[in-house]
């Protein structure tokens, strides 16, 4: 399973610096504003201590984490869903994405030219919001008309589902709210919204890009931006995309560390932005261990052993008979999966177990 996050914001914010940190694909930065025309694609390794700590007792061949794409899209102009700058292939990129990684200007540097002449993170996210929703506007205003005549003739539930749902996001849009504002109880109306893939429905986690001053505690700017997205339900995540890039840029992990505690960090800001983006989406990872390999799978919350099956290999959901379940913190104290089994701590469910973060898994199946 695999997760797609678009970085979106106005030009010079830092997005593609970030994207290099990130990816350490090299990326055009430069200073000035559509440097980047294509959108760069990283695919980054998920950060997760657990699986060397399993690699320290099972000796497998090779260890293999789960990974995220990162896809680094050109700075949105205003009038960008009308087609300014490019904006109606940048838009169709972020469409194709599970989520939005919104850079926002929070630092001040003379070299750096700022697109509207002065910073000001609130006026650049609200910038960004109004293209979006126009964007989405124009996509539920083109379908409405078609779906308002399949919803009136003959007992099309589906488009009667999917007309009160447009009719709803379009009443929000209106307003110049974000549709993931809106909450649809039922399972029908969920699928209908994923099937229109609007933009302003995606989950949306805000970096607030500093100096490397402000890494730490933040700034003026930083605040100004956690007033304005507090009724949102939205995250915000303090980064200096530059020492980010500068900390990239070490050969060994120590050194990386090292520069880390002086910056007063316990943890890199690429870390942090792959947990949170993890979180926002409600993703988590269970983990097969074995002498071939030690392997990291990613889920959705909440979901069952069938369904994580499956991720693995389609087969295996469909003959699944039952899962192996051992907890990462028995296998750790333990040192073995005989030591486990011996221990009578290494759990046989059925189709209604609910896969917990960490679970250590082994399928039995029949095809």
């Amino acid at each position: 399973m695999s997760l797609q996050c678009g970085i979106v914001g106005l030009p010079n914010v830092g997005k593609s610096t970030l994207f290099n940190c990130l990816s350490n694909a090299k990326a055009q930065s430069a200073n000035f504003p559509f440097c980047t025309i294509e959108p760069n694609v990283g695919v980054i390794t998920v950060p997760d201590a657990r699986l060397g700590k399993l690699a320290e007792l099972v000796h497998p061949g090779r260890i293999v984490p789960t990974t995220v794409e990162i896809v680094d899209i050109a700075g949105l102009v205003r009038g960008a869903s009308k087609g300014e700058g490019l904006g109606n292939q940048f838009l169709g990129n972020i469409r194709e994405t599970d989520a939005i990684i919104h850079v926002l200007r929070c630092f001040d540097d003379e070299n750096v030219v700022h697109v509207d002449g002065k910073v000001d993170p609130v006026r650049d996210k609200e910038v960004i919001d109004t293209e979006l929703q126009l964007k989405d506007l124009e996509t539920v205003e083109n379908r409405l008309p078609r779906v308002e005549k399949l919803a009136q003739v003959g007992n099309n539930k589906d488009a009667k589902v999917e007309y009160g749902v447009l009719c709803a996001c379009k009443e929000t849009l209106e307003q110049g709210r974000n549709v993931r504002s809106l909450t649809f109880e039922s399972k029908e109306e969920q699928q209908a919204l994923r099937n229109l893939f609007l933009l302003t429905s995606k989950p949306v986690l805000y970096v607030c890009n500093v100096d490397e001053a402000s890494a730490t505690t933040g700034n003026a700017y930083v605040e100004a931006v956690r007033t304005a997205v507090q009724d949102e339900g939205a995250e915000i995540l303090v980064v200096a995309a530059q020492t980010e890039a500068d900390i990239a840029e070490l050969e060994t992990y120590e050194e990386r560390q090292e520069f880390l505690q002086e910056i007063g960090l316990e943890e890199s800001g690429v870390n942090r932005l792959i947990k949170a983006a993890y979180k926002m989406l409600s993703l988590e990872t269970f983990i097969t261990a074995g002498e071939m390999e030690v392997k990291a799978w990613t889920y959705r919350k909440g979901w069952k052993a069938p369904q994580c099956a499956g991720v693995i290999h389609t087969d295996f959901e469909k003959g699944f008979i039952r899962a192996e379940v051992i907890k990462y913190d028995d296998y750790i104290r333990l040192g073995s999966e005989a030591a486990v089994r011996e221990a009578g701590l290494l759990h046989v469910e059925g189709k209604d177990y609910v896969v917990e973060d960490g679970d250590i898994m082994h399928f039995r199946f029949n095809v």
